[in-house]
């Protein structure tokens, strides 16, 4: 079985024996650690599966079969001071979980409430785009290893508002045709699919079938699991392992080393006036700042 079975539509899922199994000390410690934390990114237009910020496997199919098992009331608001840079996992620098207000943990607010906020103005962000981003965050299933893992899903603005259009529906409009019909989102397979005719990631999202008895109470479960509940309550950057700055030690300065102590001359012979003896200058070790810290760590960090 490879890497991507467990991940790719319609591939075999695993024996029901080890579909429960929690993690051992063994595997955890060869994992260094990680919490644990799985989501599903879109980035690229393609799925990805990840592990604590770790891609670890693709889905490059168009589509994708899930099931909803839980999704956070509200929809979230993010902002980055720092500008993306690849590989590296930063916590935001304001967020919101509700977006009403800063998250009390947000270390930079930039306002007390969002809709006063500098950057939710039109063209705080690139060209006429608002630099703080709405984000909705779900927890689901796969459909092919509906009693596995829960994974994170961070769909981003376009893949939540918006009208449906030939059949393809953002995720409120398709969740508001459920309801219409007196169905939970929680209680069908839905299919999420990239729209091919955007420039950016962009799903979609429609209907496969409705869940069997055993299904349904399965998503009940798993949508009350402490898997799901972080899943929709966490930043993407947390779920990934991403500290925030005031966890990040600063560079300890290089102690400058201590001078050695004169050595006392002994009293002069009689004769002779005595003459104060003048230690040789000391070669004091070279402080270094933290800026070359810095560039020692960010060598390692490459």
């Amino acid at each position: 079985m490879s890497e991507l079975t467990l991940f790719s539509k319609g591939g075999n899922t695993l024996p029901a024996h080890l579909r429960n199994l929690q993690l051992d000390a063994t595997t955890k410690s060869l994992m260094g650690g990680s919490s644990g934390g799985k989501r599903i990114s879109i980035k690229g237009g393609v799925f990805r599966m990840l592990v604590d910020g770790k891609e670890i496997a693709q889905n490059e199919d168009r589509a994708m079969n899930i099931v909803v098992v839980a999704a956070n009331e509200n929809v979230s608001r993010t902002y980055y001071a720092d500008t993306y840079e690849e590989g590296k996992n930063l916590a935001p620098t304001c967020w919101s979980n509700d977006g009403i207000s800063p998250d009390a943990k947000a270390e930079e607010p930039q306002a007390s409430k969002c809709a006063s906020c500098p950057q939710n103005i039109a063209g705080s962000g690139q060209g006429q785009s608002r630099a703080c981003r709405y984000s909705q965050r779900l927890a689901v299933t796969l459909e092919n290893d509906m009693q596995g893992d829960v994974y994170q899903l961070q769909l981003p603005g376009q893949s939540i508002f918006g009208n449906a259009e030939n059949g393809k529906m953002p995720l409120q409009a398709y969740a508001k045709f459920l309801g219409g019909h007196g169905i939970p989102i929680t209680a069908v397979v839905t299919e999420m699919r990239f729209d091919t005719a955007s420039a950016t990631p962009k799903l979609t999202f429609k209907a496969v079938r409705p869940l069997e008895l055993e299904e349904l109470e399965n998503a009940q479960e798993k949508g009350q699991s402490p898997e799901a509940k972080a899943a929709i309550a966490s930043t993407s950057s947390a779920v990934d392992g991403a500290k925030p700055k005031a966890a990040i030690a600063a560079p300890t300065p290089v102690q400058e080393a201590p001078a050695p102590k004169a050595k006392a001359k002994p009293a002069a012979e009689p004769k002779e006036e005595a003459v104060a003896e003048v230690a040789e200058p000391t070669k004091r070790a070279k402080k270094a700042t933290p800026t070359d810290v810095a560039e020692v760590l960010d060598d390692w960090l490459d």
